[in-house]
């Protein structure tokens, strides 16, 4: 895969849109960079493993995520085409990935070479406004998302996510966009702990489901939610 078929996703990141077209080819050569294709669900980063290169998403989605000592797994974040991974670990002393890196559906990935981002961060100021601005953005999601989920118990988690759905959906009667294993996943709990919530939230008359859909009975909570 050539850097060309990719320069029109390429120019629109904040990193590189003061960079003309013709001055990014200039810039990506065979020894600073790499595009890689991942099929679905295979890890790109293992947890504990060195980052070396600046990672942009050219097509498809990944999920980074965090397996404790009990095997539970919590999703972080997603990111799309167009995001930039790795830039917060790039330049730091503990330059290693805490959490998996996965395609989340099959993707391609443009991984650069540490020392073009070191040159570009030393010669265009824009690049490197966007470059401390991507790493602080990154940042807050991680913290953000870490607090919120050590916070809840997992029914909170659960009235969380049907809330956001039902305003999302406008019906009480809510299509799962997801898996229930990914909705664990959000959670930071393997499915069957967040199935045993749903069953004790359906014994409550909270709720009812099935595999395809759970049916908020009692919209009141979802209102003080």
């Amino acid at each position: 895969m050539n850097i060309k078929d990719f320069i029109h996703i390429i120019k629109h990141i904040g990193l590189f849109n003061t960079i003309s077209s013709e001055e990014l080819v200039q810039l990506f050569n065979i020894q600073n960079y790499e595009i890689k294709e991942y099929n679905k669900n295979k890890v790109i980063y293992l947890q504990n493993e060195k980052c070396t290169t600046l990672d942009i998403i050219l097509k498809g989605s990944i999920i980074v995520q965090k397996i404790d000592n009990n095997g539970n797994v919590l999703t972080i974040s997603t990111f799309i085409t167009g995001d930039i991974i790795g830039g917060n670990l790039l330049f730091a002393n503990a330059d290693i990935y805490p959490m998996t890196v996965a395609s989340r559906s099959s993707c391609i990935i443009l991984h650069i070479n540490k020392n073009l981002i070191l040159e570009l961060c030393q010669q265009n100021k824009n690049f490197l406004i966007e470059f401390i601005k991507s790493i602080s953005d990154k940042t807050i999601i991680l913290t953000n998302k870490i607090k919120s989920i050590s916070m809840k118990t997992i029914r909170q988690s659960i009235l969380d996510f049907l809330t956001y759905e039902y305003y999302i959906q406008k019906t009480s009667k809510i299509i799962l966009p997801i898996s229930k294993k990914e909705l664990a996943e959000r959670i930071g709990v393997q499915r069957p702990s967040l199935l045993r919530e749903l069953n004790k939230m359906r014994r409550d008359g909270l709720i009812e489901y099935d595999a395809y859909s759970i049916t908020i009975k009692n919209i009141e909570l979802i209102i003080k939610n």
